[in-house]
């Protein structure tokens, strides 16, 4: 097949670390073409789609992970499969691309679908099981933050389409800083923010269990730093391995046929304790930790699940 990746600059990327970088290794093992474009190359010109990038070619060297062919412009309706996968924030200039790609969707498979990555952002789509989630409050104006603060005591304040653990704050039932922080935030964005109640089994670790095509595969453990709340890889969280539990797989068998349905191929849940938090969709993270610990190949079992959505 003849697969295209939307991708963040490929220099850069750690390849031990990258998932995108996997998905496109096992691509090529599989025989597949690949070509890689920037989303800022993505274009829509007299009714086509286009995209202005380089055929690649990737290899597991460590600072020397990719080669490019000549620079060209292709129309992504010719290719069986485009991956949407440049990292967040979530904003209108991520909206337009998902945008974009639809018009190529489906006879373009586009991962993940492009109109439900945009209706199904990290934060919200987790809104659709309330008994899963902890106690929750999106809101820009003050006085509903507050009332949510005052209510449950100890809380995380965080931007609403944010990514990566930026921007996240605990404040606990003595602290003074809410009014402050909202200032901050509302300074710059127009965006909400989200506030949820704060879960103390963040402190054993934040899970992300990773789902291929609403199925479960395994999960990794990410372990706050000394001192830190936040347990992102971003901002040195520790992945360790971990099992699915009972909890785990309930939460699963609850969203997966959903997911499944709206063309989640690829999807990283976050589980604290028996709360799920997240629902990743537009840029997920965590099949190379996994694969580490479980011995498993988590791009193969991706890749076997589009490869059948093709025929």
């Amino acid at each position: 097949m003849k697969i295209a990746f939307q991708m963040d600059p490929i220099g850069p990327i750690d390849i031990n670390a990258d998932s995108t970088f996997r998905i496109a290794e096992e691509a090529q093992a599989r025989g597949h073409e690949l070509f890689y474009y920037t989303p800022d190359c993505l274009s829509y010109q007299e009714g086509r789609v286009i995209a202005r990038g380089w055929p690649l070619t990737v290899r597991r060297v460590k600072g020397d992970h990719y080669s490019l062919g000549d620079e060209q412009e292709v129309d992504l309706s010719d290719y069986d499969v485009v991956w949407l996968r440049q990292d967040p924030p979530f904003d209108m200039f991520y909206i337009t691309t998902t945008h974009l790609l639809q018009r190529v969707h489906p006879g373009t498979l586009v991962v993940n679908d492009p109109f439900w990555v945009r209706n199904y952002p990290e934060k919200l789509l987790v809104l659709d099981f309330p008994d899963l989630t902890p106690p929750t409050t999106i809101a820009r104006d003050l006085a509903t933050i507050r009332a949510f603060k005052e209510k449950h005591g100890d809380i995380i304040l965080k931007p609403l389409y944010g990514n990566g653990g930026a921007g996240v704050f605990r404040l606990t039932e003595s602290d003074r800083n809410l009014a402050s922080l909202h200032e901050l935030f509302t300074g710059f964005s127009r965006e909400p923010l989200i506030a949820q109640k704060f879960l103390p089994d963040v402190s054993n670790g934040d899970k992300r269990v990773i789902l291929v095509d609403g199925e479960p595969v395994g999960a990794i453990n990410r372990v706050p730093a000394a001192g830190e709340t936040r347990s992102n890889m971003h901002v040195g969280g520790r992945p360790e391995k971990i099992g699915l539990t009972e909890r785990d797989l309930e939460i699963c068998a609850r969203i997966g046929s959903l997911l499944r349905e709206k063309g989640q191929v690829f999807v990283g849940i976050d589980v604290i304790g028996d709360y799920l938090t997240e629902i990743n969709v537009t840029s997920p993270t965590g099949i190379q930790e996994l694969d580490r610990f479980d011995g498993t190949n988590t791009a193969a079992k991706i890749w076997e699940a589009i490869e059948a959505r093709r025929g």
